[in-house]
């Protein structure tokens, strides 16, 4: 017997599983039903890669690395045959200073939660570095 996995094609409902996982990174504590009891990432940063079990663990490490009001623009967020795919850009106010980063999320959803996350991030960028940045790179696209 073979089984179809389940999947989340739904435009809506992955929308609004994306905006309430960006709104984790805003508030941990707002985690909820997000995520399985044992979803698991796997996060990618620019010269480091961990792997987290749990949403404990994941809210856990979010506090950690927050020093200040976080907000997240969900750039785009497209439905695949087993979740979703989402693009999103964090800002950060540390002492007075605006850190982004950009962040690339493949999510696996079982039961309207979210069972696996696979994270790639592009490092926080200060203004100096976004100023480099446009002089040196500048965008064709936002």
């Amino acid at each position: 017997m073979t089984t179809t996995p389940e999947t989340s094609t739904d435009v809506a409902v992955v929308q609004h599983l994306s905006r309430r996982f960006a709104g984790v990174f805003e508030d941990p504590d707002a985690a909820g039903d997000v995520f399985s009891a044992d979803v698991f990432f796997d996060l990618n940063m620019p010269v480091w890669r961990m792997q987290l079990q749990g949403p404990g663990a994941f809210t856990a490490q979010l506090k950690q690395i927050s020093d200040g009001e976080v907000h997240i623009d969900v750039l785009r967020t497209v439905p695949t045959a087993s979740g979703f795919v989402t693009e999103h850009e964090e800002h950060q106010s540390v002492n007075g200073h605006d850190l982004t980063a950009r962040r690339l999320w493949l999510c696996r959803v079982r039961d309207g939660a979210i069972v696996e996350a696979v994270g790639y991030c592009s490092g926080e960028w200060d203004d100096e570095l976004r100023a480099r940045h446009a002089a040196e790179a500048p965008m064709i696209r936002p």
